[in-house]
């Protein structure tokens, strides 16, 4: 809103791309700020509903996330349609993707060449761009960006013509990598709306630039829960490998102050390892493995009104509980409930707990053990039944 706030002080305007399933969630912006933008004619972008990387999800994920991205904001009341890849990170498929969803373009990053990288490459997107769902951008601008670097940059490109985009992810004084200050950004705009009053160039939108109509929205390929008797669970057992060191399908979560570390454990509770968290240096908040906050590849779908038997196998030098969260149909996330407390065990037991009826407006759920102090908690065999045709524990 900061960056926004400069634009308008300076007659400028510009493209901000939304991950529509944070708005509205505390510390996030809200569908008013989105307004406010809009009517400051700034235009309103798809980002997908969770900052998803596109090109690391299965195929009904990626469509998921970009075309309900997009529904969700038209639904707010917004002409939405331009993307832009989450890290950057596009194939041919992704591409694809975008376009079936609706959209009139898409961006990626660090194909234009500035004083901080890229030498050698081109100045200036063109115009027409010769890939619509890759057109060409600087990499981000962060904190090793000076004003010098900027005019810089917008220099080159009027001499060669063309279409130069610049990227902010954040405008704050945090001091972040991915950051510059308001100060700078302010800097930045009183040159541009100087340069623009020159004649030799303009500020647009990506819109303006790409133009065409909103095409109608498309919805992504829906998810549907478990059938009766049915573990809802991918991945259950933590076997097979994901990215990062993690199981695939499930994340670690954290919040407060604790410091938390994933390990494997060889064999496990059954089949060849289980995972550990250890936290240590514990003030407040919890930690937690759990099944990745997505919509439907990895959280299980589930039914309102319905209530669900959580299951795992743990062994823990502390007290630990099931920490339940749902998603509605935006693709927001929110913390709904815990279970009561199992305790310390020095070898596997298994927790049973069945949740209260699931809330209404709620579409998939994610649980996991977490832990609220120092101590080890390794976890293995997680199930997750509608509660109406669940086996026997």
């Amino acid at each position: 809103m900061e960056a926004a706030r400069i634009l308008k002080d300076h007659g400028l305007r510009g493209t901000f791309f939304i991950d529509s399933g944070f708005v509205g969630a505390p510390d996030y912006m809200t569908t008013d700020n989105l307004h406010s933008l809009a009517a400051d004619q700034n235009e309103i972008g798809g980002h997908t509903v969770t900052l998803a990387d596109v090109t690391s999800v299965e195929p009904d994920e990626a469509s998921r996330q970009i075309c309900n991205d997009r529904v969700n904001l038209t639904d707010w009341g917004f002409k939405v349609t331009s993307f832009a890849y989450p890290f950057a990170a596009s194939t041919p498929k992704s591409e694809e993707q975008v376009a079936g969803c609706g959209y009139n373009s898409a961006r990626g990053l660090g194909e234009i060449t500035t004083p901080i990288d890229c030498a050698g490459c081109a100045a200036a997107e063109t115009v027409r761009p010769a890939d619509l769902f890759r057109t060409k951008a600087t990499s981000e601008v962060g904190s090793k960006w000076t004003l010098a670097d900027l005019e810089a940059t917008v220099t080159q490109a009027e001499k060669a013509g063309g279409w130069l985009q610049l990227t902010f992810y954040d405008i704050d004084n945090s001091g972040s990598p991915r950051s510059i200050s308001p100060a700078l950004f302010e800097q930045f705009a009183t040159w541009l709306a100087a340069r623009t009053q020159q004649g030799t160039m303009a500020v647009r939108t990506v819109h303006d630039v790409i133009g065409g109509v909103a095409k109608p929205v498309v919805n992504g390929p829906g998810a549907a829960p478990a059938a009766p008797g049915e573990n809802a669970l991918r991945n259950p057992g933590l076997e097979t490998a994901g990215k990062y060191g993690l199981p695939e399908c499930w994340q670690v979560s954290s919040y407060g102050k604790n410091a938390v570390v994933l390990s494997t454990l060889t064999p496990g509770h059954s089949g060849a390892v289980a995972r550990r968290l250890d936290v240590t240096e514990y003030s407040s908040g919890d930690a937690k493995l759990l099944p990745v906050l997505d919509l439907g590849a990895c959280a299980p779908s589930v039914s309102a009104g319905h209530s669900y038997s959580l299951r795992a196998w743990y062994q823990s030098t502390a007290k630990t509980q099931f920490e339940v969260y749902y998603r509605n149909k935006l693709g927001t996330w929110t913390y709904w409930t815990a279970s009561p407390w199992f305790a310390a065990n020095t070898s596997y037991e298994q927790a049973i707990w069945d949740t209260p009826p699931v809330p209404a407006g709620a579409e998939a759920i994610s649980f996991g053990m977490n832990l609220f102090s120092d101590g080890q908690l390794a976890t293995d065999d997680y199930e997750m039944y509608d509660t109406v045709g669940a086996p026997s524990p």
